[in-house]
């Protein structure tokens, strides 16, 4: 949703009525992934891209077509392996898009994109339901993780379970088609997650940090270094960081807004820097918190977190010795380590 928002408030300051083009299912190796995204305006001009340029055209003429009236359509395209081949693939596949007009303001049926872009902006971690077919097509809401939402579901007495199974896939951050089986009949419904960009913060400029946030730059993480030593946390050491902050980890974290996308690396193997931040990140809605440091550390820090107040419940959140077991040695290769069980956790793997 990020790549289109500008397009779309700059097209609605404007006046121009759009369609939404999302990709809602993919068969095989097709161009682009499930979620994404291209707009469209009355006079057919685009932003995005649902098959890095092979059904474009079809989907603009759809578009078209909706704009003038139409009902929100859902459409399959089979991409060739010569279509597939001239965009750098291998072989084609089939996508399956939902195409809608875009709402500015909610109404009885449909929330409004502005409302879905505010949340997204917020960073806010919010999933848009939406149903793909049938009379219902198009009918939608927001869920927020706390459970609350905006608008309402458009499956009557039936609402509560495709919102149990919405919630679901919204806490795994999972974006999903679901075909959900209600007495009403089968129900073909799109629950997009939207989620901020994911953050590591390590915690510790020490050298293995400084892979870690190597690596994790290049997988896409806003990436934070913290230690309360300015030998350690400099620019110097980290110039591919996004941030560099010299304070106490503890502090520095209380201060930080953390969300459902953060994932923390406790690496200083300093108990002064450690224990207070172990302790601060426990108490955050943090993804993934991490802790460098053999078996029995970790146990002496747990007793001493659980000394401090932290649950059970939040000691078992901790991965630590942190990383996968992959028989790593090398800073880089723990690193690698690390990120694999981040990213783990962040597919619902872990």
């Amino acid at each position: 949703m990020r790549d289109v928002i500008d397009a779309i408030r700059g097209w609605h300051e404007q006046g121009l009525r759009m369609a939404l083009a999302t990709v809602v299912k993919v068969y095989g190796s097709a161009p682009r992934g499930l979620g994404s995204k291209m707009v469209v305006n009355e006079r057919g001009e685009f932003a995005g891209s649902v098959s890095a340029g092979c059904v474009e055209g079809a989907v603009i003429e759809e578009a078209r077509s909706v704009l003038k009236g139409g009902q929100p359509r859902l459409l399959e395209y089979g991409i060739s392996d010569d279509l597939a081949f001239s965009v750098g693939l291998t072989c084609g596949g089939i996508i399956h898009v939902f195409l809608e007009s875009l709402d500015w303001e909610p109404d009885e049926h449909r929330v409004g994109v502005k409302a879905l872009m505010e949340a997204v902006e917020k960073d806010e971690t919010v999933a848009r339901v939406t149903a793909l077919a049938g009379p219902l097509a198009g009918r939608d809401c927001l869920l927020r993780m706390d459970g609350s939402r905006l608008g309402m579901l458009p499956f009557g007495e039936e609402n509560e379970t495709v919102e149990r199974l919405a919630l679901e896939r919204l806490r795994a951050q999972q974006t999903a088609r679901l075909e959900v089986a209600l007495a009403s009949g089968a129900q073909d419904v799109w629950v997009e997650v939207h989620a901020p960009r994911p953050v590591l913060v390590v915690v510790g400029g020490v050298h293995l940090a400084i892979p870690l946030v190597d690596f994790a730059a290049k997988l896409g993480f806003h990436t934070v270094v913290v230690d309360a030593r300015k030998a350690f946390a400099n620019r110097e050491r980290f110039p591919h960081a996004d941030e560099v902050q010299i304070g106490w980890p503890a502090e520095v974290l209380e201060g930080m807004k953390l969300h459902e996308n953060t994932f923390i690396a406790v690496v200083s193997h300093d108990d002064k820097l450690d224990i207070p931040a172990l302790k601060a990140a426990l108490n955050s809605p943090a993804r993934y918190v991490g802790a460098l440091g053999s078996k029995k550390t970790q146990e002496r820090r747990r007793e001493e977190l659980r000394q401090m107040g932290v649950t059970e419940e939040n000691l078992r959140r901790i991965h630590g010795p942190i990383g996968m077991d992959i028989g790593a040695a090398t800073p880089g290769e723990i690193a690698v380590a690390i990120l694999a069980e981040m990213i783990a956790a962040r597919r619902g793997k872990g």
